[in-house]
């Protein structure tokens, strides 16, 4: 018996140890807004070096909610469609990356976040709306600026997730990690503030070489100011 119990204490150690390897670490991050569907937090962004300063984020970063609003309201999506589709169907129409809620919701949030982050963080999102008890639909991301560069990487828009039964749920955890083929190319308005950046043919294959925004915010102000009606 004593036996029988030293061997089961054993495979038991041998188990968690197994199961501890095997986890994912969390990201550290600092929660800035949470309600049970959505949250804004600034996390460690850890493709930044400390002994590199020209790959530091240029944070913290002050942006007004105004600001914000803009810059969420210029990002349209259209869905990724082969050649056979668009015979068959034509272009996908655009549509507003974020709906008016969203939009409220995320400017303030996102804008205090980019207060606080420092050269190795960035801000991340998520937003989701449950539609049963085991699927949401979810929309994801993080932005970070660089120089006079905004960087927008959507995760995930407009999808699906279905929660597992058990098992890892990865969707909250990661937001910038896609959980489906993303199929849907970004754009921003206005296009001339738009950095193009270069992709890879695995990129095209996968749908995935516009679902990062790279934005000239210089750019963006002045035709902000341009658009403004005189007095």
């Amino acid at each position: 018996m004593l036996v029988f119990k030293i061997c089961l204490a054993s495979a038991l150690a041998s188990t968690c140890l197994l199961l501890l390897g095997c986890a994912i670490p969390q990201v550290p991050s600092r929660t800035i807004y949470e309600d049970p569907v959505n949250y804004v937090r600034v996390e460690i962004d850890d493709a930044v070096l400390s002994e590199w300063p020209p790959g530091h984020h240029t944070h913290p970063k002050a942006f007004s909610a105004d600001q914000m609003v803009k810059l969420f309201k210029g990002m349209t999506a259209q869905e990724d469609r082969i050649w056979v589709q668009k015979w068959i169907q034509g272009e996908a129409p655009l549509e507003p990356v974020f709906t008016d809620d969203e939009v409220a919701l995320l400017a303030p949030r996102v804008a205090e976040a980019f207060a606080e982050a420092k050269y190795n963080e960035r801000v991340t999102f998520y937003l989701s709306q449950p539609q049963t008890s085991v699927k949401r639909l979810i929309t994801s991301g993080g932005l970070y600026v660089r120089g006079s560069e905004l960087h927008v990487i959507l995760g995930n828009w407009k999808i699906v997730y279905g929660i597992p039964t058990y098992g890892m749920i990865y969707d909250r955890r990661y937001p910038m990690r896609p959980t489906a083929a993303k199929g849907f190319n970004l754009f921003f308005q206005p296009a001339e503030a738009v950095i193009k950046q270069r992709s890879s043919l695995w990129d095209t294959i996968l749908a995935n070489k516009k679902d990062e925004l790279v934005i000239d915010l210089g750019l963006v102000w002045q035709s902000a100011v341009a658009a403004a009606p005189s007095e």
